[in-house]
Protein backbone atom coordinates (compact mmCIF):
# COMPACT_ATOMS: atom_id res chain seq x y z
CA UNK A 1 0.00 0.00 0.00
CA UNK A 2 1.78 3.33 0.30
CA UNK A 3 2.97 5.09 -1.92
CA UNK A 4 5.29 7.99 -2.65
CA UNK A 5 6.73 7.08 -6.02
CA UNK A 6 8.42 10.26 -7.18
CA UNK A 7 12.01 9.60 -6.15
CA UNK A 8 14.66 9.07 -8.80
CA UNK A 9 16.41 5.74 -9.35
CA UNK A 10 19.24 5.35 -6.86
CA UNK A 11 22.26 3.10 -7.00
CA UNK A 12 22.78 2.12 -3.42
CA UNK A 13 26.07 0.28 -3.40
CA UNK A 14 28.45 0.39 -6.37
CA UNK A 15 31.26 -2.09 -6.80
CA UNK A 16 31.79 -1.27 -10.47
CA UNK A 17 30.08 0.85 -13.10
CA UNK A 18 26.55 -0.45 -13.62
CA UNK A 19 25.47 -1.38 -17.10
CA UNK A 20 21.85 -1.43 -18.20
CA UNK A 21 21.54 -5.17 -17.89
CA UNK A 22 22.41 -5.03 -14.24
CA UNK A 23 18.73 -4.45 -13.54
CA UNK A 24 18.08 -8.04 -14.51
CA UNK A 25 19.44 -8.75 -17.95
CA UNK A 26 19.52 -12.13 -19.66
CA UNK A 27 22.09 -14.77 -18.96
CA UNK A 28 24.50 -13.68 -21.70
CA UNK A 29 25.01 -10.17 -20.38
CA UNK A 30 24.31 -10.20 -16.65
CA UNK A 31 27.31 -9.85 -14.38
CA UNK A 32 25.66 -12.39 -12.12
CA UNK A 33 25.64 -15.08 -14.81
CA UNK A 34 28.39 -17.66 -14.99
CA UNK A 35 30.24 -15.80 -12.26
CA UNK A 36 30.78 -19.02 -10.36
CA UNK A 37 28.84 -21.77 -8.70
CA UNK A 38 25.92 -21.20 -6.37
CA UNK A 39 25.07 -23.25 -3.32
CA UNK A 40 21.34 -23.68 -3.88
CA UNK A 41 20.81 -25.05 -0.40
CA UNK A 42 21.62 -21.79 1.35
CA UNK A 43 21.51 -19.25 -1.46
CA UNK A 44 25.21 -18.39 -1.13
CA UNK A 45 27.34 -17.48 -4.12
CA UNK A 46 30.40 -19.61 -3.41
CA UNK A 47 32.64 -18.10 -6.11
CA UNK A 48 33.19 -14.86 -4.25
CA UNK A 49 32.62 -12.95 -7.50
CA UNK A 50 30.32 -9.97 -7.67
CA UNK A 51 26.61 -10.50 -8.29
CA UNK A 52 24.41 -7.51 -9.01
CA UNK A 53 20.72 -7.60 -8.19
CA UNK A 54 18.00 -4.98 -8.14
CA UNK A 55 14.58 -4.36 -6.65
CA UNK A 56 11.72 -2.17 -7.83
CA UNK A 57 10.53 -0.28 -4.76
CA UNK A 58 6.88 0.79 -4.82
CA UNK A 59 6.93 2.00 -1.21
CA UNK A 60 8.63 5.32 -1.86
CA UNK A 61 8.24 6.39 1.75
CA UNK A 62 10.93 3.83 2.69
CA UNK A 63 13.28 4.61 -0.19
CA UNK A 64 16.02 6.02 2.04
CA UNK A 65 15.65 3.19 4.55
CA UNK A 66 15.80 0.58 1.80
CA UNK A 67 18.95 2.20 0.41
CA UNK A 68 20.58 1.95 3.84
CA UNK A 69 19.42 -1.66 4.15
CA UNK A 70 21.07 -2.44 0.81
CA UNK A 71 24.34 -1.01 2.11
CA UNK A 72 24.11 -3.06 5.29
CA UNK A 73 23.19 -6.20 3.35
CA UNK A 74 26.24 -5.64 1.13
CA UNK A 75 28.47 -5.31 4.19
CA UNK A 76 27.21 -8.70 5.35
CA UNK A 77 27.42 -10.13 1.82
CA UNK A 78 30.34 -8.42 0.02
CA UNK A 79 29.78 -10.40 -3.16
CA UNK A 80 26.25 -9.04 -3.64
CA UNK A 81 25.41 -5.51 -4.78
CA UNK A 82 21.76 -4.41 -4.45
CA UNK A 83 20.35 -1.53 -6.47
CA UNK A 84 17.11 0.17 -5.38
CA UNK A 85 14.84 1.35 -8.20
CA UNK A 86 12.01 3.72 -7.28
CA UNK A 87 8.69 3.32 -9.09
CA UNK A 88 7.89 6.60 -10.90
CA UNK A 89 5.23 8.94 -9.56
CA UNK A 90 1.75 8.33 -10.92
CA UNK A 91 2.54 4.79 -12.07
CA UNK A 92 1.18 1.72 -10.35
CA UNK A 93 3.64 -1.07 -9.47
CA UNK A 94 1.87 -3.31 -11.98
CA UNK A 95 2.28 -0.77 -14.76
CA UNK A 96 5.95 -0.22 -14.00
CA UNK A 97 6.71 -3.93 -13.76
CA UNK A 98 4.86 -4.54 -17.03
CA UNK A 99 6.87 -1.80 -18.74
CA UNK A 100 10.15 -3.25 -17.50
CA UNK A 101 9.22 -6.71 -18.74
CA UNK A 102 8.17 -5.25 -22.10
CA UNK A 103 11.59 -3.62 -22.38
CA UNK A 104 13.25 -6.98 -21.68
CA UNK A 105 14.99 -5.54 -18.63
CA UNK A 106 13.05 -6.40 -15.45
CA UNK A 107 14.77 -6.02 -12.08
CA UNK A 108 15.65 -9.12 -10.11
CA UNK A 109 12.94 -8.38 -7.56
CA UNK A 110 9.76 -6.32 -7.74
CA UNK A 111 7.61 -4.99 -4.92
CA UNK A 112 3.99 -5.34 -6.02
CA UNK A 113 0.55 -4.99 -4.54
CA UNK A 114 -1.00 -8.31 -3.58
CA UNK A 115 -3.48 -8.47 -6.44
CA UNK A 116 -0.76 -8.03 -9.07
CA UNK A 117 1.28 -11.13 -8.24
CA UNK A 118 -0.89 -13.59 -10.15
CA UNK A 119 -0.47 -11.60 -13.38
CA UNK A 120 3.25 -12.37 -13.38
CA UNK A 121 3.22 -15.92 -12.02
CA UNK A 122 4.54 -17.45 -15.25
CA UNK A 123 7.55 -15.11 -15.21
CA UNK A 124 8.55 -15.31 -11.54
CA UNK A 125 10.02 -17.84 -9.15
CA UNK A 126 8.02 -20.32 -7.13
CA UNK A 127 9.06 -19.44 -3.58
CA UNK A 128 7.16 -22.25 -1.85
CA UNK A 129 10.29 -24.03 -0.63
CA UNK A 130 11.72 -21.00 1.15
CA UNK A 131 12.00 -21.40 4.92
CA UNK A 132 10.10 -18.20 5.68
CA UNK A 133 6.84 -19.69 4.39
CA UNK A 134 6.55 -21.67 7.62
CA UNK A 135 7.21 -18.56 9.71
CA UNK A 136 4.71 -16.28 7.96
CA UNK A 137 1.66 -15.18 9.92
CA UNK A 138 -1.62 -16.98 9.31
CA UNK A 139 -3.01 -16.54 5.80
CA UNK A 140 -0.06 -14.34 4.77
CA UNK A 141 0.61 -16.26 1.56
CA UNK A 142 -2.93 -17.40 0.68
CA UNK A 143 -3.53 -14.65 -1.87
CA UNK A 144 -0.24 -15.27 -3.68
CA UNK A 145 -0.55 -19.06 -3.80
CA UNK A 146 -1.78 -20.56 -7.08
CA UNK A 147 -2.00 -24.28 -7.85
CA UNK A 148 -0.32 -24.97 -4.52
CA UNK A 149 2.68 -22.71 -5.22
CA UNK A 150 3.46 -19.45 -3.45
CA UNK A 151 5.00 -16.72 -5.60
CA UNK A 152 5.05 -13.77 -3.21
CA UNK A 153 7.14 -12.73 -0.20
CA UNK A 154 4.82 -10.97 2.28
CA UNK A 155 6.71 -7.80 3.13
CA UNK A 156 4.39 -5.90 5.42
CA UNK A 157 1.15 -5.70 7.31
CA UNK A 158 -0.33 -2.28 6.73
CA UNK A 159 -3.38 -0.55 8.10
CA UNK A 160 -5.10 2.75 7.55
CA UNK A 161 -7.79 5.05 8.88
CA UNK A 162 -7.82 8.42 10.60
CA UNK A 163 -4.40 9.20 12.05
CA UNK A 164 -4.71 11.56 14.99
CA UNK A 165 -2.24 13.83 16.76
CA UNK A 166 -3.08 13.14 20.40
CA UNK A 167 -1.73 16.45 21.70
CA UNK A 168 -4.18 18.34 19.48
CA UNK A 169 -7.10 16.11 20.47
CA UNK A 170 -6.21 16.30 24.16
CA UNK A 171 -6.41 20.07 23.97
CA UNK A 172 -9.67 19.88 22.03
CA UNK A 173 -11.46 17.61 24.53
CA UNK A 174 -9.94 19.22 27.60
CA UNK A 175 -8.27 16.08 28.90
CA UNK A 176 -6.76 12.83 27.71
CA UNK A 177 -8.40 11.84 24.43
CA UNK A 178 -9.78 8.28 24.37
CA UNK A 179 -10.13 6.84 20.84
CA UNK A 180 -12.79 4.43 22.13
CA UNK A 181 -15.18 7.38 22.41
CA UNK A 182 -15.46 7.64 18.61
CA UNK A 183 -17.95 4.99 17.50
CA UNK A 184 -20.25 6.82 15.09
CA UNK A 185 -20.25 9.55 12.46
CA UNK A 186 -21.83 11.99 14.91
CA UNK A 187 -19.07 11.21 17.41
CA UNK A 188 -16.51 12.02 14.75
CA UNK A 189 -18.17 15.27 13.73
CA UNK A 190 -18.40 16.34 17.36
CA UNK A 191 -14.67 15.74 17.66
CA UNK A 192 -14.08 17.81 14.50
CA UNK A 193 -16.07 20.65 16.07
CA UNK A 194 -14.08 20.44 19.30
CA UNK A 195 -10.80 20.59 17.40
CA UNK A 196 -11.89 23.66 15.48
CA UNK A 197 -13.20 25.31 18.63
CA UNK A 198 -9.69 24.95 20.06
CA UNK A 199 -8.30 27.03 17.21
CA UNK A 200 -6.93 24.20 15.03
CA UNK A 201 -8.26 22.68 11.83
CA UNK A 202 -10.02 19.34 12.12
CA UNK A 203 -8.41 17.36 9.32
CA UNK A 204 -6.77 17.23 5.93
CA UNK A 205 -7.87 15.10 2.98
CA UNK A 206 -5.02 14.04 0.71
CA UNK A 207 -6.40 14.09 -2.85
CA UNK A 208 -4.07 11.55 -4.49
CA UNK A 209 -5.90 8.98 -6.62
CA UNK A 210 -4.21 6.09 -4.82
CA UNK A 211 -5.34 7.34 -1.42
CA UNK A 212 -8.94 7.87 -2.49
CA UNK A 213 -9.19 4.96 -4.93
CA UNK A 214 -7.11 2.27 -3.23
CA UNK A 215 -7.83 3.05 0.42
CA UNK A 216 -10.81 5.24 1.20
CA UNK A 217 -13.46 4.14 -1.30
CA UNK A 218 -12.67 0.39 -0.95
CA UNK A 219 -13.81 0.63 2.68
CA UNK A 220 -17.28 0.36 1.14
CA UNK A 221 -16.39 -3.07 -0.29
CA UNK A 222 -14.73 -4.50 2.80
CA UNK A 223 -17.48 -3.13 5.03
CA UNK A 224 -20.21 -5.16 3.38
CA UNK A 225 -19.70 -8.13 5.68
CA UNK A 226 -17.30 -9.57 8.26
CA UNK A 227 -17.19 -12.75 6.17
CA UNK A 228 -14.83 -12.23 3.21
CA UNK A 229 -16.68 -14.95 1.30
CA UNK A 230 -19.74 -12.68 1.37
CA UNK A 231 -17.61 -9.70 0.35
CA UNK A 232 -16.34 -11.73 -2.60
CA UNK A 233 -19.92 -12.49 -3.62
CA UNK A 234 -20.67 -8.77 -3.47
CA UNK A 235 -17.67 -8.05 -5.70
CA UNK A 236 -18.86 -10.68 -8.18
CA UNK A 237 -22.23 -8.95 -8.34
CA UNK A 238 -20.49 -5.66 -9.09
CA UNK A 239 -18.65 -7.27 -11.98
CA UNK A 240 -21.88 -8.82 -13.24
CA UNK A 241 -23.63 -5.45 -13.08
CA UNK A 242 -26.38 -6.76 -10.81
CA UNK A 243 -25.54 -4.63 -7.76
CA UNK A 244 -27.41 -1.34 -7.33
CA UNK A 245 -24.91 0.82 -5.47
CA UNK A 246 -27.29 3.75 -5.28
CA UNK A 247 -29.23 1.87 -2.60
CA UNK A 248 -26.22 0.29 -0.88
CA UNK A 249 -26.22 1.40 2.75
CA UNK A 250 -22.50 0.91 3.36
CA UNK A 251 -21.33 2.88 0.32
CA UNK A 252 -23.80 5.68 0.93
CA UNK A 253 -22.87 5.78 4.60
CA UNK A 254 -19.20 6.04 3.71
CA UNK A 255 -19.94 8.87 1.28
CA UNK A 256 -21.98 10.64 3.95
CA UNK A 257 -18.86 10.51 6.11
CA UNK A 258 -16.77 11.77 3.19
CA UNK A 259 -19.18 14.68 2.69
CA UNK A 260 -18.64 15.61 6.32
CA UNK A 261 -14.90 15.34 5.89
CA UNK A 262 -15.03 17.65 2.89
CA UNK A 263 -16.75 20.27 5.01
CA UNK A 264 -13.97 20.25 7.63
CA UNK A 265 -11.03 19.82 5.22
CA UNK A 266 -8.27 22.39 5.77
CA UNK A 267 -7.98 22.53 1.97
CA UNK A 268 -11.72 22.94 1.42
CA UNK A 269 -11.22 25.92 -0.90
CA UNK A 270 -8.81 24.01 -3.17
CA UNK A 271 -9.32 20.34 -2.30
CA UNK A 272 -7.39 18.93 -5.27
CA UNK A 273 -4.31 21.12 -4.89
CA UNK A 274 -2.71 19.18 -2.07
CA UNK A 275 0.20 16.76 -2.33
CA UNK A 276 1.11 13.83 -0.10
CA UNK A 277 3.88 15.73 1.66
CA UNK A 278 1.44 18.34 2.97
CA UNK A 279 -0.42 15.77 5.10
CA UNK A 280 2.41 14.74 7.43
CA UNK A 281 3.57 18.34 7.69
CA UNK A 282 0.30 19.85 8.92
CA UNK A 283 -0.42 16.87 11.17
CA UNK A 284 3.07 16.69 12.64
CA UNK A 285 3.22 20.43 13.21
CA UNK A 286 -0.17 20.35 14.91
CA UNK A 287 -2.00 22.50 12.38
CA UNK A 288 -4.66 19.79 11.99
CA UNK A 289 -5.76 17.05 14.36
CA UNK A 290 -6.55 14.24 11.91
CA UNK A 291 -5.33 12.90 8.56
CA UNK A 292 -6.75 9.95 6.62
CA UNK A 293 -3.73 7.79 5.78
CA UNK A 294 -1.87 4.62 6.74
CA UNK A 295 0.90 3.55 9.08
CA UNK A 296 3.39 3.80 6.20
CA UNK A 297 3.25 7.59 6.74
CA UNK A 298 5.05 7.53 10.09
CA UNK A 299 8.56 8.37 8.77
CA UNK A 300 7.22 11.57 7.19
CA UNK A 301 5.10 12.52 10.22
CA UNK A 302 8.11 11.98 12.46
CA UNK A 303 10.14 14.40 10.34
CA UNK A 304 7.74 17.20 11.28
CA UNK A 305 6.97 16.14 14.86
CA UNK A 306 9.41 18.01 17.07
CA UNK A 307 7.70 17.22 20.37
CA UNK A 308 7.88 13.41 20.32
CA UNK A 309 4.11 13.44 20.29
CA UNK A 310 1.68 10.56 20.58
CA UNK A 311 -0.29 9.38 17.55
CA UNK A 312 -2.82 6.67 16.85
CA UNK A 313 -5.67 5.54 14.61
CA UNK A 314 -9.42 6.02 14.57
CA UNK A 315 -11.66 3.87 12.34
CA UNK A 316 -13.78 5.50 9.63
CA UNK A 317 -17.43 5.32 10.84
CA UNK A 318 -20.05 4.76 8.15
CA UNK A 319 -23.18 5.27 10.27
CA UNK A 320 -24.57 6.39 13.62
CA UNK A 321 -25.05 2.85 14.88
CA UNK A 322 -21.95 1.96 16.92
CA UNK A 323 -22.55 -1.74 16.28
CA UNK A 324 -22.37 -1.46 12.49
CA UNK A 325 -19.38 -3.33 11.11
CA UNK A 326 -16.49 -0.99 10.35
CA UNK A 327 -17.41 1.73 12.81
CA UNK A 328 -14.93 0.41 15.36
CA UNK A 329 -12.60 -1.61 13.11
CA UNK A 330 -9.36 -0.56 11.44
CA UNK A 331 -8.62 -1.73 7.91
CA UNK A 332 -5.48 -3.89 7.78
CA UNK A 333 -3.91 -6.67 5.73
CA UNK A 334 -0.67 -8.09 4.43
CA UNK A 335 -0.05 -5.68 1.58
CA UNK A 336 3.17 -5.35 -0.37
CA UNK A 337 4.71 -8.51 -1.83
CA UNK A 338 8.16 -9.06 -3.29
CA UNK A 339 8.46 -11.33 -6.30
CA UNK A 340 11.64 -12.71 -7.89
CA UNK A 341 12.09 -12.73 -11.66
CA UNK A 342 13.01 -16.01 -13.34
CA UNK A 343 12.72 -14.91 -16.97
CA UNK A 344 15.75 -12.64 -17.29
CA UNK A 345 17.73 -12.98 -14.08
CA UNK A 346 20.51 -15.55 -13.80
CA UNK A 347 20.49 -18.41 -11.29
CA UNK A 348 23.12 -16.54 -9.28
CA UNK A 349 20.96 -13.43 -9.17
CA UNK A 350 17.93 -15.46 -8.14
CA UNK A 351 19.82 -17.06 -5.27
CA UNK A 352 21.19 -13.66 -4.20
CA UNK A 353 17.65 -12.27 -4.21
CA UNK A 354 16.41 -15.14 -2.05
CA UNK A 355 19.31 -14.54 0.30
CA UNK A 356 18.22 -10.91 0.68
CA UNK A 357 14.68 -12.00 1.58
CA UNK A 358 16.01 -14.44 4.15
CA UNK A 359 18.26 -11.69 5.52
CA UNK A 360 15.18 -9.56 6.17
CA UNK A 361 13.40 -12.34 8.04
CA UNK A 362 16.16 -14.04 9.98
CA UNK A 363 19.09 -11.68 10.45
CA UNK A 364 19.08 -9.16 13.28
CA UNK A 365 20.11 -6.34 10.96
CA UNK A 366 17.40 -7.25 8.48
CA UNK A 367 14.73 -7.30 11.18
CA UNK A 368 16.01 -3.96 12.47
CA UNK A 369 15.61 -2.49 8.97
CA UNK A 370 12.08 -3.81 8.68
CA UNK A 371 10.73 -2.81 12.10
CA UNK A 372 12.89 -0.03 13.49
CA UNK A 373 14.09 1.76 10.38
CA UNK A 374 11.23 1.29 7.89
CA UNK A 375 8.45 1.25 10.52
CA UNK A 376 6.94 -1.87 8.96
CA UNK A 377 4.72 -4.33 10.81
CA UNK A 378 6.30 -7.67 9.86
CA UNK A 379 4.27 -10.55 8.48
CA UNK A 380 6.41 -13.17 10.20
CA UNK A 381 5.81 -14.83 13.58
CA UNK A 382 9.51 -15.24 14.32
CA UNK A 383 10.07 -11.46 14.28
CA UNK A 384 9.12 -10.52 17.81
CA UNK A 385 10.30 -6.91 17.77
CA UNK A 386 7.40 -4.67 18.81
CA UNK A 387 6.38 -1.96 16.39
CA UNK A 388 8.83 0.88 16.83
CA UNK A 389 6.41 3.65 15.99
CA UNK A 390 3.05 4.70 17.46
CA UNK A 391 1.09 4.04 14.26
CA UNK A 392 2.36 0.48 14.00
CA UNK A 393 1.62 -0.01 17.68
CA UNK A 394 -1.92 1.28 17.19
CA UNK A 395 -2.55 -1.11 14.28
CA UNK A 396 -1.15 -4.03 16.28
CA UNK A 397 -3.46 -3.11 19.17
CA UNK A 398 -6.56 -3.13 16.96
CA UNK A 399 -5.54 -6.51 15.53
CA UNK A 400 -4.87 -7.95 18.99
CA UNK A 401 -8.32 -6.82 20.18
CA UNK A 402 -10.05 -8.37 17.17
CA UNK A 403 -10.96 -4.92 15.85
CA UNK A 404 -9.52 -5.22 12.35
CA UNK A 405 -11.29 -5.26 9.01
CA UNK A 406 -9.52 -7.03 6.17
CA UNK A 407 -8.32 -4.56 3.56
CA UNK A 408 -9.20 -5.03 -0.11
CA UNK A 409 -5.72 -6.07 -1.19
CA UNK A 410 -6.60 -7.75 -4.49
CA UNK A 411 -8.27 -4.92 -6.39
CA UNK A 412 -7.49 -4.62 -10.11
CA UNK A 413 -4.32 -2.70 -10.89
CA UNK A 414 -6.19 0.22 -12.48
CA UNK A 415 -8.77 0.58 -9.69
CA UNK A 416 -6.88 3.29 -7.86
CA UNK A 417 -6.41 5.34 -11.04
CA UNK A 418 -9.93 5.05 -12.43
CA UNK A 419 -12.06 4.96 -9.30
CA UNK A 420 -9.60 7.34 -7.68
CA UNK A 421 -10.20 9.82 -10.50
CA UNK A 422 -13.95 9.56 -9.91
CA UNK A 423 -13.42 10.20 -6.20
CA UNK A 424 -11.26 13.21 -7.06
CA UNK A 425 -14.11 14.67 -9.11
CA UNK A 426 -16.45 14.12 -6.19
CA UNK A 427 -13.98 15.72 -3.78
CA UNK A 428 -13.67 18.74 -6.05
CA UNK A 429 -17.46 18.99 -6.57
CA UNK A 430 -17.02 18.33 -10.29
CA UNK A 431 -19.48 15.44 -10.06
CA UNK A 432 -22.37 14.59 -7.75
CA UNK A 433 -22.98 11.32 -5.88
CA UNK A 434 -25.14 9.84 -8.62
CA UNK A 435 -22.33 10.42 -11.12
CA UNK A 436 -19.75 8.88 -8.80
CA UNK A 437 -21.85 5.79 -8.17
CA UNK A 438 -22.53 5.37 -11.89
CA UNK A 439 -18.81 5.57 -12.66
CA UNK A 440 -17.99 3.00 -9.97
CA UNK A 441 -20.61 0.63 -11.39
CA UNK A 442 -19.35 1.19 -14.94
CA UNK A 443 -15.79 0.54 -13.85
CA UNK A 444 -16.63 -2.84 -12.36
CA UNK A 445 -18.64 -4.04 -15.36
CA UNK A 446 -15.62 -3.22 -17.53
CA UNK A 447 -13.15 -5.25 -15.46
CA UNK A 448 -11.84 -8.21 -17.39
Amino acid sequence: MKRLNGLSMTVVVVLMALIVSACGGDGSTSSGTNSGTTNAANGTNTSGKAVKISILNSKGEIQAQLEEAAKTFHEDNPDITLEIMAAPAGTSPFERASTLYASGNPPTMMMLDTGDVEKFKDRILDLSEEKWNADAVENATNLTTFDGKNYGFPLAIEGYGFIYNKAILDEAVGGSFDPATIKTRDDLENLFKQIEASGKKALIISPMDWSLGAHFQPLAYAGQNKDMAEVNKFMDSLKAGTEDLSSNAVLNGLLDTFDMMKNYNIDKKSPLAGVYERGPEVLGKGEVGIWFQGNWAWPQIQDFDTADGAYGFLPVPISNNPDDYGNQEISSAVSKRIIVDKEKSSPEQQEAAKKFLNWIVYEEKGQDFLVNQASIIPAFKNITLPAADPLGQSIQDYIARGKSQESMSTLPADHWAKVGASMQKYLGDAGDRATLIKEIEEYWTSVK
